[in-house]
This record gives C-alpha cells, structure tokens and sequence, in this order.
C-alpha cells in the first residue's frame, strides 16, 4: 500500500506531513551524543518537542533526570511508545563517510541509532495524538523519554517505580538492517562492580606486608574463565577494569575494581549465575588475603514476545511495505557495504536464518516465524514486557552487513536511507496503536498471551531493593 490511498491507516498521514520535524529532532541528537544517563541535552530536545506538540509532560520519572514522559489525550486504553536516545562511548565518527574518520577521537556516537529510535517513537505517539484529536476518540497516548538502555536498565528503575502500572499496551523499535517484527527474546543481564580492597607496600623492600587487590581482580578473572566451562552455554559473561590500582608498579595495589556483566536467558538463571560469580569473587578475596564488595548497579529482564501484537504489526508492515530508496540511497549502502567484510555482511542474513542475497538495502518485509528465537544482547525493554504487553520492530535503516556498535552505524545516522526507515517505522508504530485503541478484542488477546507467557511465574524485578539508579556510578562505563 502506497501513500495517499485511500484504506490506509489515517495516522500514516499525519506522520508524512510531520516527518521533517521528527527527522531534524533526530539529527540533532545525533550531533549531541550523550551516554548513559548523562544525556541532558537529548532529554531536552525531546522535552522540547513534546511541549511544542502539546503533551502533558512528567519529568525525573523513578528519580532519573534524564527520564520523562508526555501525555496526551483522555480516558480509554493507554498506548505507550517507548523511545531511547543515549549513544555509546568511544564511537565518535563523521557522517556520510565511508572510512573511519571520528569528529573527536574517543569521543561518544550513536552507534546503535538511538537518535532515530527516540525520534520515531516520539513521531508515532503525535501522529496518534492527533488522531485522537481529530476523531474524538477516548484514549491516552505517551511517549516514555528512556535514557541509560546501554548498560543503565533505566526502563527497569521505571517500571520498578510504576511508571507502567496503568499501560495497556507498549510499543518499541530498533534500527536494523531489515524490516519487520522482532520476534526474538533477549537475555536478561545484571551489571555488578566488584572492589577489592586489600594493604600498599613497597613491591620491592617488604613485600611481604602487602596484599595485592589487583592480584584478587585477576584471580577472579581466572576463576570465572574455568567456570564458562560449566555453565550453560547460552549465558554469556564479559568484564572490564576499572581501577587497576594505580600505574607504579613498585606500589602492591591496596585497591581494584572491575566491572561485570552477567547475562542468561531468563532471570532464574541470571540470579543462579551471579551468586556463582559471587563466589568465584569472594574465593579470590579469599586467596589473596583482601576484602571485597560487590554492588549491583543494573538489572533487566529476558524479553517476553506477545503473538496478537506481533501478527498484529507484521500485518501493517506487510500493507506498507520497505521504504522507497532511491539511487543515491543504493550507492552510500553499497560503499558502506565495501567496508564490511564478508562475515558481517552473513552474520546479519544468518541472524535472521535467510538466504543471502546480493541487495545493499532491505527491500522486503522479514517473513514472520513461529518459534520464539534467542538474540544474543540484552534490552531493558525486557521489564516493560514482562508487566505490559509489548512489541517492537525492526525498522530498515542501515546498508545490510552493518552491525550494531560500530562506526558505520554511526556514519549512516544522519543519512536519507536511515531517515526513510525512521519514517516508515513510526507509520508502523503509529498504526499498530491505533489498531490497539480500536480494537478491545486486541488488547484482551495481548494481556491473555502475556499471562500465557508469564506460566505461573510473577515478575521480580532484577535490581535488588533499595537500589537507585546509578546516575553518578554509570560515568565510570
């Protein structure tokens, strides 16, 4: 279905008309790449847009600054539309480039696209709004301004908080190479720090009075790479050093820290894996003579899929169909592609268990499949589905090969491709949530199946009691 026909959904409209000011929202975050909760200036344009396009707005929503939420509308089903805008550090690049050519070497990029993430969702939820307004229908829309999604569970602190206790139905998406569905679950992750804190001495003239906290860090490396071996294989472990103790070798380090992330399927599992991990810290705490703390920083849920919901979009995609790209938007992804090796570009067709072909752009909507998949990341999203049901898609807005959180992502941020997949994308949103107002038979189908889902189980929030959300801490990523 094209544009200007006349049984399309009414909101794909508005969402033609407003494009431009949603995409020059999304290139202005590009441009002010911010981490995890630390995104005050894309928080803003967002609080901006929203009390430009009349929303009633919620600011410091669970405590986080950069957290907000507009609303808009009265009565009936609430439709949440969730969107993210923080970037990731270390990936600064130019726009439009084919090499790596970083604006400030070190510096942050949004190398996952969240800058049109958060900007298509806000576009959906004002194309909704003025549905509502036009047509007089009862029913809330808002928009959830989600900062900290890499590494800072902000969506877990919220829904912790309430901020979902009266949501019927969420909605999300992902820039990705292909358009779609998500139909995959994720892993649920926890993010502990681990201080080790042991006595400094001379290295060299009384060794034998210190106790190295950095020897504890590497001991619990040790530890943790035997344990891989008897875990279950789709759980996944990383860490980084922090504080290694100084850089005077001559100095026995009294004090380390190191960062890890622990992830599994489920949440069960998680909590099973980090008291091992636990262990493996307090047995290396134990070797060297030093103490240690561990403190909980993040937490998120494995995703829960909701088929109604899914159908439900997979049906609005296939009426729209892939984004009308043009020449120039074939040559900047065919170039893209050149910078790709061949297993990036297979990696992406095999994640989603096609057959590769030769197209430097998504020109089909990705068939739907009725096995639940497992990715291997981890989402925040995770907690939203676990108390509302949700859906997300898959919105075609880079060169197929790209992966995530690399500068090619970031180099196609600002680009006319990346802009048509944003824009198509909010039309899916937007269309998927009228589809939810109208329809109590849809909202009946989606909580049964969330429940289905749930088998018994009642959500239990990863992050540990009395935990806040780690706006300081989160700096030292």
């Amino acid at each position: 279905m094209t544009a200007g026909t006349s049984n399309q959904p009414p909101v794909w409209d508005v969402v033609e008309a407003r494009k431009e000011d949603f995409i020059r929202l999304s290139d202005r975050v590009w441009e002010t790449p911010e981490t995890c909760y630390m995104e005050t200036k894309s928080a803003a344009a967002h609080r901006e847009m929203l009390q430009a396009e009349g929303f009633r707005i919620t600011d410091n929503v669970a405590g986080i600054p950069t957290a907000l939420i507009g609303e808009a509308g009265e009565g009936g089903p609430v439709i949440a539309f969730l969107g993210e805008y923080d970037a990731l550090a270390g990936l600064s690049q130019t726009a439009g480039t084919t090499r790596h050519e970083p604006l400030t070497a070190g510096a942050n990029g949004h190398g996952c696209g969240h800058n049109l993430l958060g900007s298509a969702s806000l576009l959906a939820a004002t194309a909704l709004k003025e549905w509502l307004e036009q047509t007089g229908t009862p029913g809330r829309v808002r928009y959830y301004g989600c900062p900290a999604e890499e590494g800072g569970a902000a969506k877990a602190f919220m829904v912790r908080a309430g901020a979902f206790d009266d949501v019927d139905i969420a909605i999300s998406w992902h820039p990705s190479n292909f358009a779609g569905v998500q139909r995959e679950t994720s892993l649920a992750n926890c993010r502990i720090d681990f201080e080790f804190t042991g006595r400094s001495s001379h290295a060299a003239a009384v060794p034998e009075l210190g106790r190295s906290a950095l020897d504890a860090v590497e001991l619990m490396s040790v530890g943790v790479n035997y344990m891989r071996e008897h875990m279950p294989s789709d759980c996944r472990i990383h860490y980084a050093i922090l504080d290694a103790g100084g850089i005077s070798p001559n100095v026995v380090q009294g004090y380390a820290k190191v960062r890890y992330v622990v992830r599994s399927p489920d949440l069960a599992g998680l909590l099973t894996l980090i008291e091992r991990v636990k262990k493996v810290a307090e047995g290396a705490a134990l070797m060297t003579e030093t103490t240690v703390k561990s403190t909980i920083l993040a937490g998120v849920s494995n995703l829960v899929v909701n088929t109604p919901l899914m159908d439900t979009m997979q049906g609005i995609w296939e009426s729209l169909g892939p984004p009308a790209y043009d020449e120039a938007d074939l040559a900047f992804a065919r170039d893209i592609r050149a910078t790709l090796t061949p297993q990036d570009i297979a990696a992406s067709w095999n994640q989603e268990r096609l057959e590769q072909r030769d197209v430097p752009l998504a020109d089909f909507i990705l068939p739907p499949h009725n096995e639940v998949r497992q990715m291997g990341g981890s989402t925040d999203v995770g907690d939203v589905s676990w108390v509302v049901p949700t859906v997300q898609a898959y919105g075609p807005t880079l060169a197929i090969g790209t992966q995530l959180h690399t500068w090619q992502v970031v180099t196609q941020g600002q680009s006319p491709l990346a802009h048509k997949g944003m824009v198509a994308t909010a039309k899916v949103m937007a269309a998927t949530g009228m589809a939810a107002l109208q329809n109590p038979d849809l909202r009946e189908a989606a909580w049964a199946d969330l429940k289905r889902r749930h088998r018994g189980q009642v959500y239990q929030s990863p992050i540990p009691e009395g935990a806040e959300p780690p706006v300081a801490a989160m700096t030292a990523k």
